[in-house]
């Protein structure tokens, strides 16, 4: 398999540390309001880069952590700076920030549901890793990489010549600050040094350490977490395009001067999801919840559709036009499952539909293989399914066909559950027996009711000289 490492910047052969195993860490949540789908484009491409691992025979450990503390409201200068974001929160809603965490943590997990992103294997909490954190800092201080000035502790920027090598972001290039603005404090030695550790009397949410009362860095907590969970070094670190810098950059410094080990063998980002032109931000406009996106008549598999339809990397623009299309190609998918290959006649399997499903598993494979390109796998299949009807395939061909489609989608997950779809053909087909018998007994009102309460629903009748059949519209 071949991805796009956005330390090198170029697409490179990906070979896990132990073979046949994979470490991953994706940069979750912070858990101060419900994430938009914005957000969730990151955990979209996360979640597809596992199952296309496991697809290819791989043991994947997936570790997403959960941020409850330490992340600041203007985080994107190398110090984090501004208020806590669920401090912030809680002091609006007039709530225990611990309450608001463990709420938008649990919306968090059943977004990931409705989504059809199978949980990942753990999800650390910072809250509940502080002293893996005070043992990364005290590592640094002993290293002479951090130091401490009245209960807050820095990291020396000035002693890591290779701060930036991931984002492009040059030392002597962020003297001004990545928006403009530096950080004067007075008790650091350098504008552009991070924060390990903060202490702060307001704060709400406060542990003792070696340096007093006070709460972590964003940055030392998903180092100490990666490093828990998988170890000094690892296969891949995920996350969004906003992480990369200075998070991400940060996360490099701390964990690989604690260690003195690489810390990540492939880093990994999406694009943005944009409104516009512009990324989907609370600043920029309306910020859609999955829930809200469910209220407008989508699912989440069609806000999956959208993401997957898209190469990872490239700009995913955003609008509901959009979303329509995406909508209307799952239902495709679908109605070929579901209705297409389920009205087959019996007969010999046709040479060339067996053939068509193997080279069409080949170029699925090796589509996906090729940093994760969807657009080309995706062609593939629609190439099968035009294949596989021009052909007019038999009860053989379709259980073929059937059991190829439900493999490639352990690895899309875009098609509706069997047991859905299995509920939905017996609702339909109990309407369609009572609509021949209203028909029958020249209750054509009923006849007309029922046809159109399933037009409304998605469902086109067809009466043809051997019955009644039915398609998805």
């Amino acid at each position: 398999m071949r991805l796009y490492n956005s330390l090198s910047r170029q697409v490179e052969d990906f070979i896990p540390l132990v073979e046949g195993e994979v470490r991953m860490y994706n940069c979750g949540p912070t858990v101060y309001k419900r994430q938009h789908i914005g957000n969730f484009r990151a955990f979209i491409m996360a979640d597809l880069l596992r199952r296309t691992l496991e697809y290819q025979g791989l043991n994947v450990t997936q570790i997403m952590n959960i941020t409850d503390v330490g992340h600041l409201t203007e985080d994107d200068v190398v110090d984090s700076q501004g208020e806590d974001k669920l401090q912030k929160e809680a002091a609006r809603r007039q709530m225990d920030p611990w309450e608001i965490a463990r709420e938008e943590e649990k919306n968090f997990k059943e977004d990931l549901a409705l989504m059809g992103i199978p949980p990942a294997h753990t999800y650390p909490r910072a809250t509940e890793h502080i002293p893996e954190m005070i043992e990364m800092v005290e590592g640094l201080l002993a290293k002479g990489l951090a130091y401490e000035v009245d209960g807050n502790v820095y990291f020396d920027i000035t002693q890591w010549p290779a701060y930036g090598a991931l984002s492009g972001n040059k030392l002597e290039n962020l003297e001004v600050g990545a928006s403009g603005r530096v950080d004067d404090r007075t008790d650091k030695r350098h504008p552009l040094d991070f924060a390990l550790w903060k202490r702060d009397e307001k704060h709400l949410m406060q542990w003792d350490s070696p340096w007093g009362r006070g709460f972590p860095g964003w940055h030392i907590e998903c180092s100490a977490m990666a490093r828990k969970y998988l170890g000094d070094t690892f296969d891949i670190h995920t996350g969004g395009p906003d992480n990369k810098f200075p998070h991400h950059e940060c996360e490099i410094a701390q964990s690989e001067g604690c260690t003195g080990k690489k810390y990540v063998r492939h880093w990994v980002h999406c694009g943005w999801l944009e409104i516009g032109g512009r990324k989907m931000s609370k600043s920029k406009g309306k910020l859609y919840t999955v829930p809200e996106m469910l209220e407008l008549g989508y699912t989440g598999r069609d806000l999956r559709m959208l993401m997957l339809k898209q190469h990872y990397r490239a700009p995913l623009p955003f609008d509901l036009e959009l979303l329509d299309e995406a909508k209307k190609m799952r239902s495709k998918l679908n109605n070929f499952v579901t209705s297409e290959l389920r009205r087959c006649a019996d007969g010999d399997a046709h040479t060339e539909i067996t053939d068509a499903v193997e080279t069409t598993r080949s170029r699925f494979l090796a589509a996906l293989q090729d940093d994760l390109n969807t657009s080309v796998a995706f062609a593939a299949i629609l190439e099968l399914m035009t294949t596989v009807n021009r052909l007019k395939p038999t009860t053989s061909d379709a259980e073929l066909v059937l059991n190829f489609m439900s493999e490639i989608d352990g690895v899309f997950g875009i098609l509706d559950p069997v047991e859905e779809a299995a509920d939905l053909d017996a609702d339909i087909d109990a309407l369609i027996v009572e609509r021949n018998q209203a028909r029958k007994d020249r209750n054509f009102q009923r006849s007309d009711e029922i046809r159109d309460e399933l037009q409304a629903r998605g469902i086109e009748l067809i009466d043809t000289a051997q019955g009644t059949e039915w398609k998805k519209i």
